[in-house]
C-alpha cells in the first residue's frame, strides 16, 4: 500500500481548519492528521504551496459530464468517463443519475454502475434513479410520456437491484406512503422531487422515511402563505435532507439565504449540481429524450427556455454560495462534502479524519480547484 503525506496548506477536515499541519495516507485511507513537525522523516511528502485541502466533494446528482451522458451511455465506460471528468472541479465520489427514461435503458444504467462499481471505478457511488415515478405536472425537461404510478412490482424489482448506494426521487403525489415505506426498508434513499404534492402528502412521505429533496424550489409546489407545498415542508422537517443547485439561474441567491436561515436541522442543505454532458466538455448543444438542449450563458435550456439540468460543477458551486450568497468557506465546503456524504449515509466520506477515505481537494485562494485525489490516488 502507498504511504505518503500532504503538507503546505491550511486543513479543513469538515470542521475547523488547522495550520501548519499534514494529512498521512496510508493507502486509501486517512492515517491521521497530524503537526508538519512530527511526520515521520522517511514518509514521502506532497507539499502544497498554500491555499486549503478540503474533503472532496460528493455529489448526489449527475446526469453527466465529460461529453458523457448516462441515459445516452449507460455503460461502465460511461460512469468512468462521467467521474474522471467532475474529479477534476473537486468531485471525489457522485451517483451516477439516469432522468426518466425506458425500462430498456433503466436496466442497462443499473448493469452499467453494477459493472463499474465491480472493476472499482473511482468516484462510483451507486446509482440514483430519478424518475419515472414522477408528477407529470412538474416535468421539468422529463418526458411526461415515461412517467408512472409506482407499483409493488415495481418496487420488487427495484430491491433487488443490488446497489448498495440506492437513491430514488419520486414524487409522493404518484406514490404511496406504504411503497415509500418498503422502499426504506430495504434500503433505498428515498428523495422527494418533481412533484405537484401538498404539504400533508409530504409530512406522510417523511413519516413512511423519505429523507431527502431533490433539487429544492425546482419542479416543485412552491411555499405559499395558505399551502406550503414541497417546498415549505421541505423546510420545515428536521428530517429532510435538501439537495441544491447554485449556478445562479436554477434559484435566486436571495432565495437561497433565505432557505439557509429557515432550513430546521438536522436535515440540512447541501449542493448537487445536477450536471449534464458539457461540464468537462466544449459541447455546446446535447439530445436529451430526443429534443435539442442548449447551452448558454452558464445554463442548459430547451427551445423554450425550460432548464435542462445545469452546466455546473461543484467547485463551482462552492465559489457562488461563497461570492454571491455570502455564506462562509467553511459552511460552503460542508455543503459540498460533509452534508451530502452524511445524506447518504457514507461516513467514510465528507471529512479529513483518521479511517476516512483520502479524497482530498486542493483550492486556491481564489476558489479553484487545483488538484484532487481518490482513495488515496491523485486525479
Amino acid at each position: 500500500m502507498t504511504r505518503f503525506a500532504i503538507a503546505g496548506a491550511e486543513i479543513f477536515d469538515g470542521t475547523k481548519r488547522r495550520a501548519q499541519h499534514a494529512v498521512m495516507v496510508d493507502g486509501t485511507r486517512i492515517l491521521d492528521v497530524v503537526p508538519e513537525s512530527v511526520v515521520p522523516s522517511d514518509l514521502p511528502v506532497h507539499r502544497l504551496q498554500g491555499g486549503v485541502l478540503a474533503p472532496g466533494f460528493v455529489d448526489a446528482q449527475v446526469n453527466g459530464g465529460g461529453g458523457v451522458l448516462l441515459n445516452d451511455a449507460p455503460t461502465a465506460d460511461g460512469v468512468r468517463t462521467i467521474c474522471d471528468a467532475h474529479a477534476s472541479f473537486g468531485t471525489t465520489a457522485l451517483l451516477p443519475t439516469l432522468i426518466t427514461d425506458s425500462p430498456e435503458i433503466t436496466a442497462k444504467a443499473v448493469a452499467s454502475v453494477k459493472q463499474a462499481i465491480a472493476t472499482s471505478a473511482l468516484g462510483c457511488l451507486g446509482l440514483h434513479l430519478e424518475g419515472p415515478f414522477l408528477s407529470p405536472e412538474r416535468r421539468g425537461a422529463h418526458d411526461a410520456n415515461l412517467m408512472r404510478m409506482m407499483t409493488d412490482a415495481d418496487v420488487d424489482e427495484i430491491l433487488s437491484l443490488g446497489i448498495d448506494t440506492l437513491l430514488m426521487t419520486l414524487s409522493p403525489d404518484r406514490v404511496a406512503p406504504a411503497i415509500i415505506r418498503r422502499l426504506v426498508q430495504g434500503g433505498v434513499i428515498v428523495s422527494l422531487g418533481h412533484s405537484n404534492a401538498t404539504y400533508d402528502q409530504i409530512l406522510a412521505a417523511v413519516d413512511a422515511g423519505a429523507r431527502g429533496i431533490t433539487h429544492l424550489f425546482n419542479a416543485m409546489s412552491p411555499l405559499t402563505h395558505r399551502a406550503p407545498g414541497i417546498v415549505g415542508g421541505a423546510l420545515d422537517s428536521g428530517e429532510l435532507w435538501c439537495g441544491l443547485i447554485a449556478d445562479g439561474h436554477h434559484v435566486h441567491p436571495v432565495a437561497i439565504g433565505i432557505a439557509l436561515r429557515a432550513k430546521r436541522q438536522p436535515g440540512r442543505i447541501f449542493l448537487v449540481t445536477d450536471a449534464m454532458s458539457t461540464v468537462g466538455s466544449d459541447q455546446q448543444t446535447i439530445t436529451l429524450n430526443g429534443r435539442t438542449v442548449w447551452r448558454r450563458n452558464g445554463a442548459l435550456e430547451l427551445e423554450d427556455g425550460t432548464l435542462a439540468g445545469s452546466d455546473l460543477d461543484m467547485m463551482s458551486g462552492v465559489r457562488y454560495l461563497v461570492k454571491q450568497v455570502g455564506v462562509e468557506l467553511g459552511e460552503a465546503l460542508r455543503m459540498a462534502s460533509t452534508y451530502p456524504a452524511e445524506f447518504l449515509k457514507r461516513p467514510e466520506l465528507g471529512r479529513i479524519a483518521a479511517g476516512a477515505r483520502a479524497d482530498f481537494v486542493h483550492i486556491s485562494d481564489d476558489l479553484k480547484a487545483k488538484a484532487v485525489w481518490r482513495a488515496g490516488v491523485a486525479a
